[in-house]
């Protein structure tokens, strides 16, 4: 029974990152519709992304101080009932105010709600009684069901745009609603240990004063630029840089990215165990240097493609295996610590793709120019992750 009931909390968890997955990605596939539709600029669609994921920093800044207060189980219920009013917001909100304002007044409420889902659920799981030599596989697998879930958005959400017109989007938003909504009753009831106890464990003033986890949080920053950089812009991308309609663009970026991305993640859960996981990280990261040069610098789409999918499965292991490797570095880190990780790599959510869009609206909104941006990102990240495992590897204590 013990078993069982904890493994609905690890579903429970699972869905919840699906939930992210869904208030991350569903708008982006309406971006090139609410440019024309709207006459948003990329700079407008630029601020969207940026503005969901400064929200999500400020929840990550006090989702420790909130779940101190109310506890693990009413922040995650909590959360999710934002994100699924975001959406409800989304369909609605348009039709009674400026489109630019209704679309930021959504994104405010589902990000919210996907910054408190980030930073509960992976130390709900990391809780959980499972065997601490398979944390490090468990963080992957969980993380892959946000690619299943950005995968399944994508899919579901095409379908439905090819069938009933892209003119109707707003019913997809209501229906996407509900999963959040479903899963707060879901965690009303699961078992949860909170972290570390009710305080949750950690001092934010004592992490930011470790060298070691201040190298971390640069990862975690680089991690989430590459990762939603190209997840952010894929559909347009498709459409406006590789030149590829509607459906087809969807499907051929979006999916395969978010396809190998899920791929790497599982890959990363069976060998999580058995591999160095730091050595493993700085391969993907020079991975995505080549992938987003790819993604830049190639004259066809075959290799746009490629391109994207190299930097789908080479990010696909930093952001679940910077978590289980601070997670061990840094044992009694607790809910302050993955808030901090979330808070940095949430930093680089918004850095990402809003350097993108500026960067291609200086080249006359040239896209494939803006992907220049991942390529600085994964330098950067290449480099911190050799100074950490050269520091590791020397004995130092940072």
């Amino acid at each position: 029974m013990r078993k069982t009931n904890f493994g609905n909390t690890i579903n429970a968890c699972i869905t919840g990152y699906i939930v992210q997955a869904v208030v991350n990605n569903f708008v982006t596939l309406l971006f090139a519709y609410f440019r024309g539709c709207y006459n948003l600029t990329s700079v407008n669609l630029a601020a969207i992304s940026a503005f969901n994921f400064f929200v999500q920093i400020a929840a990550d800044i006090f989702s420790s101080r909130i779940a101190r207060y109310f506890g693990c189980r009413r922040t995650v219920v909590t959360a999710h009932i934002l994100a699924g009013c975001g959406l409800v917001f989304m369909a609605v909100l348009p039709e009674i105010m400026p489109p630019f304002a209704a679309l930021l007044t959504a994104s405010g409420f589902y990000a919210a709600g996907g910054g408190l889902i980030e930073v509960m659920i992976s130390p709900i799981v990391q809780s959980c009684p499972t065997p601490q030599n398979k944390k490090a596989s468990i963080m992957s697998f969980l993380h892959s069901f946000y690619c299943w879930g950005q995968l399944g958005v994508i899919f579901m959400s095409t379908l439905f745009f090819f069938f009933f017109k892209i003119e109707n989007w707003f019913i997809m938003a209501i229906i996407w609603s509900l999963l959040p909504f479903i899963n707060a009753v879901c965690f009303m009831v699961v078992p949860i240990i909170s972290p570390h106890g009710e305080k949750g464990g950690g001092n934010i003033k004592s992490l930011l004063k470790n060298a070691k986890f201040k190298l971390f949080m640069i990862i975690m920053v680089c991690s989430g630029a590459c990762e939603l950089a190209l997840a952010q812009w894929a559909s347009a991308f498709a459409q406006e840089a590789l030149g590829l309609p509607k459906t087809m663009g969807d499907i051929a970026v979006p999916c395969v990215f978010a396809a190998v991305m899920g791929f790497s993640r599982i890959v990363s859960s069976h060998i999580g165990d058995k591999i160095n996981l730091e050595k493993y990280m700085l391969g993907s990261a020079a991975a995505l240097t080549v992938g987003y040069s790819l993604a830049a610098f190639s004259p066809g789409y075959i290799l746009g493609i490629i391109g994207c999918a190299v930097c789908g499965f080479a990010v696909g292991v930093l952001w679940p295996g910077t978590y289980s490797v601070c997670a061990k570095d840094i044992p009694d880190g607790g809910i302050p610590m993955f808030s901090l990780l979330a808070f940095a790599g949430d930093i680089g959510c918004c850095l990402g793709p809003i350097s993108i869009g500026v960067l291609a609206d200086s080249f006359s909104g040239n896209l494939k120019i803006g992907m220049v941006a991942g390529v600085f990102f994964s330098l950067v990240l290449t480099f911190a992750l050799i100074k950490k495992i050269n520091k590791t590897k020397n004995g130092v204590d940072f």
